[in-house]
């Protein structure tokens, strides 16, 4: 795909846009594209998700979305595989043993109705959102774009070892990643990179990793009264309003907390029907966020209790569903290292930040932190862009000389590390002397499942279990351990 492909391919995806577990125009374009690829295996929807997902959409809103995706070209026998909202693909080559390098970008529209003046290009270059309310305000058709670019380059590669790109529904609202990681499809990834456009970072600046993600839960909370006439009877009655109104007050008076920052929002609130009318019912929306996983769970604990109390208060009952949830996450040094080599070395690069604080939430972080707790490595690189407006608003618009530079520079980083596995994990591997007494007081078994040499790789497949008075673990399926012969 040459640039000028890709510059049409990712305005293609800019004038669809779809909210989360509604991507059927999206995910319909990236699997058509791949199947005009060489690629290994190709994975759609109900292939790379496990059920139970959060936030999925009524079966009428889904059908809506289907029939304007199906109406702008989409192919009917791939939407088709898209069962009940079920979204996004995978994409696989593999060339035999050796690492796997997973690469995930997110593909979902945000609610917000694009920019019409001429300022915007999008509006002058005839690219503009034809989903009116909807539009992609933080850059996913370009990540899903990028994806597609480092694909072409990595089928253009010589390498041993699999790599997976991840094209992933329903970031936006915190919901796509974890079903992902449930369904077991990176449970032998080794090393991960994410990518987002942008943050604040002008084109030709790569930020190598990205930090201090927020944790994040999102809930919707619906409080139940009864209804009764405001005039006549209002004793008769239980406001769900008035129970709404004190746990909002009530929300943002929880105390800061000293071993972090954490956040308190209410982003929505309704309720009644009249004026003249005890309300019965009422809802609010609104989220939760910490500088750690503990801190977000802690300051959520007694955001329950609050809401719980306040419906008690008013005699009223409640329902609390949590709508999306991310932890927190650290992308590490080794690969963070791998990306500011490759980008020093790119033409289009102007400055390279090793790491960088986001400031925000990312739900790229339960993949982030499932791999690491397999014991692999992953990073999540920003690829500067110029941007008129800022992220999710009317006039946000990416500069298209950055998917160049993205496409090079994270399929350089993979291409690096399938050439190079297990460079500077050493840490991962030693021990201390308190550690290593450590283990000889605990129950530390290693099954040995099989050896085989292809090229100039031995891989060792070993399985481990590892077991102490207080708690164990083991793998969840077998590890592999690679050596070059070369």
């Amino acid at each position: 795909m040459s640039n000028a492909e890709r510059v049409d391919f990712r305005r293609d995806l800019h004038q669809h846009p779809e909210p989360a577990w509604c991507e059927y125009y999206t995910t319909a374009r990236i699997v058509d594209a791949l199947e005009t690829r060489g690629i290994d295996r190709i994975l759609v929807g109900p292939e790379i998700l496990q059920s139970g997902r959060r936030g999925v959409p009524s079966t009428s809103t889904q059908q809506e979305w289907k029939e304007q995706a199906l109406e702008a070209g989409a192919r009917e026998d791939i939407v088709s595989r898209l069962t009940d909202g079920q979204t996004g693909a995978m994409a696989v080559i593999e060339n035999g043993p050796g690492p796997t390098v997973a690469l995930r970008v997110d593909i979902d529209g945000l609610p917000i109705t694009e920019d019409t003046t001429d300022e915007h290009l999008p509006s002058t270059a005839g690219f503009r959102s034809t989903h009116e309310g909807y539009m992609h305000a933080c850059g996913h058709d370009g990540h899903a774009t990028i994806g597609i670019g480092v694909l072409d380059q990595l089928l253009q590669s010589e390498f041993d070892g699999t790599v997976k790109i991840i094209f992933q529904p329903g970031e936006e609202q915190i919901v796509g990643a974890e079903p992902i990681v449930h369904a077991g499809i990176i449970d032998d990834v080794d090393y991960l990179y994410a990518t987002h456009l942008g943050l604040d970072h002008p084109t030709g600046t790569i930020v190598a990793g990205i930090s201090e993600f927020l944790a994040v839960s999102q809930f919707e909370t619906s409080f139940y009264g009864s209804a009764a006439h405001a005039g006549a009877h209002p004793e008769s009655g239980e406001n769900a309003v008035q129970a709404l109104a004190a746990a909002v007050q009530n929300l943002y008076a929880i105390p800061r907390h000293s071993e972090g920052a954490t956040r308190v929002n209410v982003g929505t609130v309704s309720g009644g029907t009249a004026t003249n009318i005890i309300p019965e019912s009422a809802t609010i929306s609104g989220e939760i966020r910490g500088e750690t996983t503990q801190l977000m769970e802690s300051t959520e604990t007694q955001a329950h209790q609050i809401m719980e109390s306040a419906a008690r208060m008013h005699d009223c009952e409640m329902e609390i569903d949590t709508m999306g949830r991310a932890p927190s996450a650290e992308s590490d040094s080794e690969l963070i290292e791998t990306v500011a080599t490759v980008a020093g070395e790119t033409a289009q690069v102007e400055s390279v930040v090793r790491r960088d604080s986001l400031g925000g939430s990312e739900d790229a972080t339960h993949m982030m932190r499932h791999v690491q707790q397999n014991g692999g490595k992953a990073t999540y690189v920003a690829i500067g862009t110029d941007h008129p407006g800022g992220h999710h608003t009317p006039r946000f618009d990416i500069d298209e000389q950055s998917l160049e530079i993205g496409v090079a520079v994270l399929a350089d980083a993979i291409t690096k590390t399938l050439h190079e596995p297990w460079a500077g994990v050493s840490s991962r591997e030693s021990q201390t002397p308190d550690s290593i007494a450590g283990l000889r007081r605990s129950n530390l078994d290693c099954g040995f499942l099989s050896l085989s040499q292809s090229g100039n790789w031995w891989a060792l497949d070993f399985q481990l279990s590892f077991v102490t008075p207080d708690w164990s673990w083991s793998t969840a399926q077998p590890r592999r351990r690679l050596h070059s012969v070369s």
